[in-house]
C-alpha cells in the first residue's frame, strides 16, 4: 500500500449524527454490517454506494483502484488488506479529522492483540507516522484514508501482509504469506476497536496511545513545501506541534501533503 491517508472534507450538516451505542458490544452479533468481496475497484468506493443506517466493513482480498491522500498512486503487495469501515459519527464535525489518527490507533490495538493472542510476531512493533502512515523498522508497511461527504465517514485502511520483493521503503508485516483467512479477520478486529472509540467523546479519543507509538515525535522533519522542524508533540486536536527557527507552530493533516523525517 503506497501513499499517505489523511481527511478528505466534503459537505457536512450541522448537526451531531448516528450515536454508536456501547452496549451493543455486549451482543454477539457485531455492531455493523460487513460485506467480504474476492475484488474491487476501491473498498471505500464501495462503502459509499453501498451505505445504510448501520456502520458498513467492506473488506476485499484485492483491490484494483486503490487510491491514497489526495489521490496518491497505490500499490499493493501480493498479500494485503483493503478494508473501509463507513460510519456517521456522533463527534462534532471539527472533531472528525481525529478519525484518522484514532483508526491508526486501532490499527495498532489490532495488531497487537494479534500478536500476543495468537503468536504472530510480525504484526507487533507498527509505529505511527502523522498523521496517516503505518511503519515498522523504518518501512511503509499501511496506511489510512478517511473521506467524509454528506454525514458518512469512510476509514479505509491498507495494509502490506507479505511482500517477498518490495520497493525501496514499502515492507510487509509477515515473512511468510499468512493465508487469505487473516485480512478479513483482522479487519473485524480494527473495526471493532475503532467503533469503540467512536463511541465515547471525541475529547477522549487515545492520544496517549497514539503519542507513545507516534514515530514523528522528537524527530526533525521535513514538509512540503519547504517546512523543517523538530516534532515535539501530537496536540489533544491531533495536530502536530513542530518547533521552528520561527518559534513553534501546529500543523494540521489538511494543510501538509507530506511529512518526512530528515536524513
Amino acid at each position: 500500500m503506497r501513499a499517505g491517508c489523511g481527511l478528505s472534507a466534503g459537505a457536512y450538516p450541522d448537526t451531531r449524527l448516528l450515536d454508536l451505542d456501547p452496549e451493543e458490544w455486549t451482543m454477539a452479533t457485531p455492531p455493523y454490517e460487513t460485506v467480504d468481496l474476492d475484488r474491487a475497484a476501491s473498498t471505500q468506493d464501495e462503502v459509499r454506494r453501498r451505505a445504510g443506517g448501520r456502520p458498513l466493513l467492506v473488506t476485499a482480498a484485492r483491490q484494483t483502484e486503490g487510491r491514497g491522500r489526495s489521490g496518491a498512486a497505490w500499490a499493493a503487495a501480493p498479500r494485503a488488506l483493503a478494508a473501509s469501515l463507513g460510519v456517521r459519527p456522533s463527534w462534532p464535525l471539527p472533531s472528525w479529522p481525529l478519525v484518522t489518527l484514532a483508526a491508526g490507533a486501532a490499527v495498532v490495538r489490532s495488531l497487537d492483540e494479534l500478536a500476543a493472542e495468537e503468536g504472530r510476531a510480525g504484526a507487533g512493533g507498527v509505529m505511527l507516522k502523522w498523521p496517516n502512515d503505518l511503519m515498522k523498522n523504518g518501512s511503509k508497511v499501511g496506511g489510512i484514508l478517511t473521506e467524509a461527504a454528506g454525514g458518512l465517514a469512510v476509514v479505509g485502511w491498507g495494509a502490506n501482509l507479505h511482500w517477498p520483493d518490495p520497493p525501496a521503503g514499502m515492507a510487509g508485516l509477515f515473512s511468510e504469506d499468512p493465508g487469505s483467512g487473516l485480512a478479513p479477520a483482522l479487519a473485524r478486529m480494527w473495526a471493532d476497536q475503532l467503533l469503540e472509540v467512536l463511541s465515547g467523546e471525541a475529547s477522549d479519543w487515545p492520544r496517549e496511545e497514539y503519542r507513545r507509538r507516534c514515530s514523528t515525535v522528537g524527530r526533525e522533519i521535513t514538509w512540503s513545501p519547504d517546512g523543517r522542524g523538530i516534532a515535539l508533540d501530537v496536540t489533544h486536536e491531533g495536530g502536530l506541534q513542530v518547533e521552528t527557527p520561527r518559534g513553534s507552530i501546529i500543523l494540521t493533516s489538511g494543510a501538509v501533503t507530506e511529512v518526512r523525517s530528515s536524513p
